[in-house]
C-alpha cells in the first residue's frame, strides 16, 4: 500500500514592516507637550509665569535642540507641572484645541513620508517621549497605527506626578522591539525617523535609520555612520495639501483614461445639441 503524504504549505507572505516616527521637530515643527502651555494657561491649570516657563523651553528647544540633562529637566518640571491636574480636564483641552495649535506645525514632508509608508504596506508608529494624552490624537490626526507614549501615574482622576512609562532614550528602542514581537515586525526591513542624538537606540533598532532635522551631535553620528539625513521645512494643514502617494497602477490609468474620454465625449455632445437650431431637436 503507497501512503501519500501531503506536503506542508509554505507561507510566502512578505514579513511585516514599520516606520517609527519620532514625533516632536521630526513630525512637528515644536514641541507637542510645551505646545499646549497657553491652553493649559486658559484652562486654568497653570499660571502665568509657567506660561512665560513654558514659552522659554520651546524656544530653547527649537533653537538649540535639547540634550538628555536637558530632557530630563524638562521631565522633571513638566511631571511636577501636571501634578493634580484633572486627567478628563486635559483630555478635553486637547482635544478642543488640537487643530488650532498642531495642525499647522505639521511638516509636509513627514506626512508625504507617512502617506508612502502606508501605500508601501508598512505601518506607521509615532514614538515620543510626550505624555499619551497629547501623543495619541495627535497620532490619530496623522493615521498612525500605533502610538507609544510617555504615561503618568493617575490617582482619584488626577496625575499624582510619577511617571509609570518614559519613552526616552533607549526606553524608545525597548518600545519598538515589544511592538516588533507583538505584531510580527521585521525590524531589519523597518524605517526610523528622529531629529535628536538621544534617539540613536531607537534609530539603531531598525535597518533603515534616518536622522532628520539632526541636532548637531545627530548629524556628526550620521555622517559618521553613513545614515541618510532629512530636511523638513514645510509646515502645512493636513487639509491644505495634496497627498502624495504612490503614482496608481497601470489598470487604474487606464479606468481614468476612459472615464475622462467619456465625460469629454458628454460634454462636446452636451455642446452641439445646444447649439442646433430648435427645428433640429
Amino acid at each position: 500500500m503507497v501512503v501519500a503524504y501531503a506536503r506542508p504549505v509554505e507561507n510566502h507572505l512578505p514579513p511585516r514592516t514599520a516606520a517609527f516616527f519620532d514625533l516632536d521637530k521630526t513630525v512637528i515643527a515644536k514641541s507637542s507637550t510645551l505646545a499646549f502651555g497657553r491652553s493649559f494657561y486658559q484652562g486654568g491649570l497653570i499660571n502665568r509665569r509657567a506660561v512665560l516657563r513654558t514659552a522659554y523651553a520651546q524656544f530653547v528647544y527649537l533653537v538649540g535642540g535639547a540634550d538628555h540633562d536637558q530632557m530630563e529637566g524638562m521631565r522633571k518640571y513638566l511631571s511636577d507641572l501636571c501634578k493634580g491636574w484633572n486627567v478628563q480636564q486635559v483630555r478635553e483641552i486637547v482635544a478642543e484645541t488640537l487643530h488650532d495649535l498642531i495642525d499647522p506645525i505639521i511638516y509636509d514632508e513627514a506626512a508625504s513620508l507617512i502617506e508612502e509608508h502606508h501605500a508601501a504596506g508598512r505601518d506607521v508608529v509615532i514614538v515620543s517621549a510626550s505624555g499619551s494624552e497629547v501623543v495619541q490624537p495627535i497620532g490619530e490626526m496623522l493615521g498612525a497605527d500605533h502610538v507609544v507614549a510617555t504615561r503618568m501615574a493617575e490617582e482619584d482622576g488626577a496625575y499624582n506626578g510619577e511617571i509609570l512609562h518614559y519613552v526616552y532614550g533607549p526606553a524608545k528602542a525597548e518600545a519598538i522591539a515589544d511592538l516588533a514581537e507583538s505584531e510580527g515586525y521585521d525590524l531589519e526591513r523597518s524605517f526610523a525617523y528622529s531629529d535628536s542624538v538621544t534617539d540613536i537606540p531607537m534609530l539603531e533598532a531598525v535597518g533603515h535609520p534616518y536622522a532628520v532635522n539632526p541636532d548637531r551631535a545627530l548629524r556628526k553620528e550620521a555622517v559618521a555612520r553613513e545614515w541618510p539625513i532629512l530636511t523638513f521645512s514645510r509646515p502645512v494643514r493636513l487639509n491644505q495639501r495634496i497627498p502624495s502617494l504612490s503614482m496608481p497602477s497601470a489598470p487604474v490609468l487606464a479606468v481614468a483614461a476612459i472615464g475622462a474620454a467619456a465625460a469629454t465625449a458628454g460634454l462636446v455632445w452636451l455642446a452641439s445639441r445646444r447649439r442646433r437650431p430648435a427645428f433640429m431637436s
